[in-house]
């Protein structure tokens, strides 16, 4: 059998070890995958949706209740964006854990966690765009924090915002970030950072004459495997958005943008952020700790001890333990804020 162009898009052969699911966890390739849902999902619910605060939350009512499917579609839109943010965090565990960012795939790492970055802004645009009741911590508090930052904070709020506070221009311009400009950077990072994993070798492997494991998979296999993700990914996309929709809520009006009710809730990936908002200084707590906390992801090809090249292909190399304990420290923390915000 001839390969075909899905085929070209992968090397000949792999390693045999380093291409079990249980060290790839299939991280990478269901990224890809849950982004092209997003687009072809996204592309149709644009034929509906109406970006003016006064049609927006009726056009997402529209989409889910009278348009046929329109519900499933946005609902699959829905838990596919949420699963791209938990699927994003596993594969970045991963690299990290198996210390497959050493050169010369350092600079691909900065990719990754840029278009994890850039994930995470397109779930958050998204979110205003449902226009609703349910937005109203995201739209206020977030976009708040722009203000606190010294010197310039006001001027990146009015370009945000479209004005001293949110109005009439708010929405389109949320609308624009999100569909040309996120997503356009979004589609220039995922093509650069598959170009670097084949540019910098594939996986990350020790030298030839330190494998223990000859074996290698072809590219047809490969693809029979990624194929057979996407089809198990999106029949549990299926069966989330059948039995759980998304959210939706009543319109927003612009007389209750200036207060937030008690039940105003982050995004599930900013409960975090939402819960140290309590403990004072908004510029600190939401804006300088989530910096810190990034800028030491960044930093660890750099800072800390280099994995060992024997130690490659494996999960866990002691030579780069200091980095899975940061990891660790910062995921943990992470997820006990998120649980007691979560709680309250």
């Amino acid at each position: 059998m001839p390969p075909n162009f899905f085929h070209h898009l992968h090397p000949p052969t792999i390693p045999s070890a380093q291409a079990r699911w249980r060290y790839t966890l299939g991280a990478g390739g269901i990224a890809i995958f849950l982004m092209l849902v997003l687009v072809v999902t996204g592309t149709l619910e644009m034929f509906y949706y109406i970006p003016t605060p006064a049609e927006a939350a009726l056009s997402i009512q529209t989409i889910t209740y009278l348009v046929p499917f329109g519900g499933l579609i946005r609902n699959i839109h829905f838990w596919s964006a949420q699963l791209l943010i938990v699927v994003s965090i596993v594969h970045l565990i991963r690299i990290i854990f198996t210390g497959a960012y050493i050169p010369p795939r350092r600079f691909n790492y900065l990719l990754g966690l840029a278009l994890f970055v850039s994930s995470i802004l397109l779930n958050f645009t998204g979110y205003i765009l449902r226009w609703d009741t349910g937005i109203q911590w995201a739209l206020i508090v977030g976009t708040n924090l722009i203000k606190t930052i010294p010197f310039f904070g006001n001027n990146l709020y009015l370009i945000l915002i479209g004005g001293t506070e949110p109005g009439s221009s708010t929405l389109i311009r949320f609308y624009a970030w999100h569909i040309f400009g996120l997503m356009i950077v979004s589609a220039i990072l995922i093509g650069w950072h598959a170009f670097r994993v084949r540019r910098d070798g594939g996986i990350a492997l020790p030298p030839p004459s330190l494998r223990t494991d000859p074996n290698r998979i072809s590219r047809f296999e490969l693809v029979r495997r990624e194929t057979l993700a996407m089809i198990l990914i999106f029949a549990s996309l299926l069966i989330l958005s059948i039995f759980s929709p998304a959210p939706i809520a009543p319109p927003i009006s612009f007389s209750v943008l200036q207060s937030i009710p008690e039940t105003a809730s982050a995004p599930w990936f900013f409960l975090w952020v939402q819960q140290m908002l309590k403990w004072g200084d908004p510029f600190l707590w939401g804006v300088v700790v989530p910096v810190l906390v990034l800028l030491i992801l960044v930093l660890i090809p750099y800072i800390f001890p280099k994995p060992l090249e024997s130690e490659l292909g494996r999960w866990f190399p002691k030579s780069n333990y200091f980095a899975q304990i940061v990891l660790c420290v910062i995921v943990f923390i992470v997820l006990i804020l998120t649980l007691i915000a979560n709680v309250h």
